[in-house]
């Protein structure tokens, strides 16, 4: 196998604060290491290169022209890394929030209402992960997680945020045409479905009709937008499509919902300013 060309990370940090510095000893201190290891880290550094990159006069150290040569490429590396860094994690956690919730939730509720979230907590940086898949594993490295599904309150001490009835909507253009002769679309796995729907309201599924699945509803009621045909929804995720007349409820009766939305516990200790303040208006835009 090809040797890697690229140092260990504390070799480079190493070298660069000595460079900025031009002392060992004043590199040591900021890195919490005794001169020496900070020597032989630089000394690792130069043979792995195969260059010089200081001159040793006495406590003074002078850099090299290969040593200045490479100083830049390794800063620009070291500040890129930094940024980075703090995009993922946030630079302070008390103010920075990562937010679990399923796609649809995210961009038809949460995403509309961002801006007031952000007007009230002008100091939160908010990063939403909307997770299709395996919640429970990938809420792991979410700060809180909003999660659908049946009876959480009951056997995960989720809170409950909705309420909701299922319902048939269209594209305005479709408005008060019969949905049996049109597309039907919904979402995977919903016990609020087409079918149990129809048969709670008493409208009759024709015989060998056909739902189009999605594996969210982002998909099925992106389709109902387009005017492709009539999706199965729910006040939570339409309502702001029907105030902006982008969707049309097209049938008057609604049935209960099994599945709703919930905001799971957050450990004591895994509480910030961040997660209390979001948690306090999401209940508050939830009306609990």
């Amino acid at each position: 196998m090809e040797k890697s060309l690229l140092p260990p990370l504390n070799w480079i940090r190493a070298f660069e604060a000595s460079a900025r510095h031009l002392s060992f000893t004043g590199a040591a201190g900021e890195l919490n290491m005794s001169q020496p290891a900070v020597s032989q880290q630089v000394k690792a550094l130069e043979t792995h290169l195969g260059q010089t990159l200081f001159l040793r006069r006495g406590r003074r150290l002078e850099i090299t022209v290969a040593g200045k040569s490479y100083l830049p490429t390794v800063q620009d590396a070291l500040e890129t890394l930094s940024q980075g860094t703090r995009a993922l994690i946030g630079g302070d956690r008390g103010r920075t929030l990562s937010v679990q919730c399923n796609l649809a939730f995210s961009v038809y509720w949460l995403s509309p209402r961002l801006g007031d979230l952000l007007a009230q907590f002008p100091w939160l940086n908010i990063n939403v992960q909307g997770a299709l898949w395996d919640p429970e594993r990938t809420a792991e490295t979410a700060d809180v997680e909003v999660r659908f599904g049946v009876d959480l309150d009951r056997s995960l001490g989720g809170l409950r945020l909705s309420h909701d009835t299922s319902f048939p909507v269209c594209a305005p253009e479709l408005a008060g045409q019969d949905w049996r002769k049109h597309n039907l679309f919904d979402c995977a796995g919903m016990k609020g479905n087409w079918l149990s729907w129809s048969q709670k309201v008493g409208q009759r599924m024709p015989a060998n009709k056909r739902v189009n699945i999605g594996s969210t509803y982002a998909v099925s009621l992106s389709a109902a937008v387009e005017g492709c045909g009539f999706a199965m929804g729910h006040e939570t995720l339409v309502e702001g499509l029907l105030s902006k007349g982008r969707l049309c409820r097209a049938h008057p009766d609604g049935v209960e919902m099994p599945e709703a939305y919930f905001l799971m516990p957050v450990l004591p200790r895994s509480q910030t300013p961040a997660t209390r303040a979001f948690s306090g208006w999401l209940c508050e835009q939830a009306g609990v």
